[in-house]
């Protein structure tokens, strides 16, 4: 497997998710945000940081960048594209998912884990957990509050789009989800962090079965 990740100006996350990646054996690299190719590349993760200084909006002018283009020609063709915390919120702006992320509903920005519960195991990001199991991640955001309409929010649940639902709402986010992927399944977007719950030296491997997870899937189609 080749993963992309993507370094957009004010990334803070993006050898985080480098490193988790590597340490499950992907062939993976950071990638300039200036580039517009991504053919060599099985999957795409936008990291969390501050994009762009998230200047006017979260992910509002990354959605602009260069590779945005590549990106979503990439999920076009059906490629697996992950976005984690200001990933999510470029992700959304950008059209590839469904809503808004906006301010917590208590203003202020929060670090802290929390717990999240399965709400569909049979995807390419949860294969590995079982239905409703709880799992610690860690947040750290504060435009974390997703934001749908109530046919967009009806059309999430009916199609089994809701992956991680938040135990506990820190935030505000509608019917407590945390994370979502659309119609197809090939793209993907979550507020908590899981490349900051793998390394046991953390004391927090929930993470783990994340990419585990995408791993399999990835093995599975290649095998075919």
């Amino acid at each position: 497997m080749r993963a992309a990740v993507i370094s957009f100006p004010g990334s803070n996350c993006d050898f985080d998710m480098l490193y988790a990646l590597q340490d499950f054996g992907v062939d993976a690299q950071i990638i300039s945000a200036k580039t517009n190719d991504l053919t060599n590349f099985d999957a795409i993760f936008l990291p969390g940081g501050f994009s762009y200084g998230d200047y006017l909006r979260t992910g509002a002018i990354a959605r602009f960048s260069p590779i945005m283009s590549a990106v979503t020609q990439a999920a076009n063709e059906g490629k697996i594209i992950v976005g984690i915390c200001n990933g999510f919120q470029i992700l959304t702006e950008a059209g590839l998912l469904p809503g808004q992320l906006l301010m917590n509903k208590n203003p202020g920005f929060i670090c802290d884990e929390v717990l999240l519960t399965i709400a569909n195991p049979d995807t390419v990001y949860t294969n590995t957990y079982n239905a409703n199991e709880k799992i610690l991640i860690p947040i750290a955001h504060g435009e974390g509050n997703y934001y749908a309409d109530e046919a967009t929010l009806d059309q999430l649940e009916n199609n089994h789009q809701v992956v991680f639902r938040y135990a506990d709402n820190p935030n505000g986010s509608a019917r407590d989800i945390a994370g979502i992927m659309n119609e197809q399944g090939n793209v993907f977007g979550m507020m908590p962090h899981p490349e900051r719950a793998v390394d046991p030296i953390t004391g927090n491997i929930d993470g783990q079965g994340f990419f585990k997870s995408i791993l399999s899937a990835i093995l599975t189609k290649v095998t075919a």
